[in-house]
């Protein structure tokens, strides 16, 4: 694993903030943008997703880094939940959703992985 000495120098927070920035695209305009509960709802998870990744680099130990890792995994589980009820509603189409799901997936299994290897060491990476 390469040298991280920032919270911004981790893949898996930079694909989430590329995540963040969709997700706010797509509710910005069309009948997405209308439904404020749901707009919302959609985009808090999605800032969930970044910001645990953020807030556990910054915490003093591997165990608490973890914990907030989890968190951001469980929320892009979120993301892509309330991505089925954008398809369901007709806020999205399915290509579009589905496309965001599937960067959603890829947030959970790069922190999966970072969960993985930070169990493997006894110090922050």
């Amino acid at each position: 694993m390469a040298k991280v000495e920032k919270f911004e120098d981790l893949r898996c927070w930079q694909e989430a903030r590329d995540l963040v920035k969709e997700i706010y695209g797509v509710t910005g305009n069309g009948k997405a943008a209308t439904d404020f509960g749901f707009r919302d709802q959609i985009r808090r998870a999605a800032i969930s997703v970044i910001n645990n990744i953020a807030e556990g680099f910054g915490r003093t130990s591997n165990k608490e880094f973890i914990r907030y890792l989890e968190f951001s995994f469980t929320s892009s589980n979120e993301v892509k939940s309330l991505l089925y009820v954008a398809i369901d509603l007709g806020y999205l189409e399915v290509k579009s959703a589905t496309e965001l799901q599937q960067k959603a997936e890829g947030v959970k299994a790069m922190n999966l992985a970072l969960i993985k290897y930070l169990r493997s060491k006894r110090s922050k990476p």
